[in-house]
């Protein structure tokens, strides 16, 4: 059994970034995202963190605006609108869930496509599904498909099933996985009979955000597994895969923590440093 962890494809990932930021830089221009959080939830905080450290290891920079988890509509819309217009500032990544007395939909749409570094805004998720090669995908689902190709994986004419049907990860991956001419079908927890939609896969991506729901029984010797999920379980993370059951007896596994999630902020500051080049 393989394990694609995180840590090699992120040093490649930054080294390659940082290059490009330099010479950014050397014409007067440095990277910038600014990241809008309203109030102090604790998995915001920690991606956060990760966040900052990967654009400082650029030379890059992140900002971080702080509001009150009380903060009126108004205050939130016009930061966004500010920062949209803003030529210094190249990214904008606003963390969601928002407080319920604030209408999400309105806010993620004022921003750019350009600036929309984790594609936020309809408009984004619109070219995604496209294909058109405009704008910025998910953060998360791109993180797949980087981890698949510095692993060597090719994907044409693969059979690979998402489980999971968010607009965050299953259906964006989705597009991006046919993009590489794969073979896509997409389960849910409430697809019939998932356990055999699972064996027949060449590439299993578990993003239900249901913990330890791919066991022994879904996979199939051969097989590669990416696992997307983040959980919660009696104070440790966990992903979607129940890893000590499943990982012998597959060809390739990610782990959780240490697989996906942490190549996600690397695809950030690609966003961020492709928006820069086009400004």
């Amino acid at each position: 059994m393989r394990e694609f962890r995180a840590k090699p494809v992120v040093e490649a990932l930054t080294q390659e970034y940082k290059e490009q930021a330099d010479k950014l830089k050397s014409r007067g221009v440095v990277p910038a995202l600014a990241i809008v959080r309203v109030g102090k939830r604790e998995d915001d905080l920690a991606y956060e963190r990760g966040i900052i450290k990967r654009f400082e290891s650029a030379g890059c920079e992140a900002k971080v605006h702080e509001l009150p988890e009380d903060v009126t509509f108004e205050t939130v819309r016009d930061l966004l609108i500010q920062l949209d217009k803003d030529e210094k500032v190249h990214g904008i990544l606003m963390f969601r869930p928002l407080p319920k007395h604030l209408d999400e939909d309105a806010l993620r749409n004022l921003v750019s496509a350009g600036k929309d570094a984790d594609c936020m805004s309809d408009i984004n998720a619109a070219h995604v599904f496209a294909q058109d090669g405009v704008g910025y995908p998910p953060c998360t689902p791109e993180a797949v498909i980087e981890m698949l190709r510095f692993y060597e994986v090719p994907l044409k004419g693969k059979r690979v099933t998402v489980v999971g049907r968010s607009m965050v990860v299953g259906k964006p991956l989705a597009m991006l996985l046919l993009k590489e001419n794969a073979t896509v079908t997409i389960c849910h927890t409430r697809t019939v009979d998932l356990e055999a939609e699972c064996q027949r896969a060449d590439i299993i991506c578990a993003a239900a955000g249901a913990p330890r729901m791919i066991g022994p029984d879904h996979v199939s010797e051969g097989q590669i597994i990416m696992d997307v999920g983040i959980n919660m379980v009696d104070g440790k993370l966990c992903g979607d895969v129940d890893y000590d059951a499943v990982s012998p007896l597959v060809d390739a596994i990610t782990p959780v923590p240490g697989g996906v999630g942490g190549v996600t902020t690397a695809m950030l500051l690609k966003h961020v440093i492709a928006s820069a080049k086009g400004m």
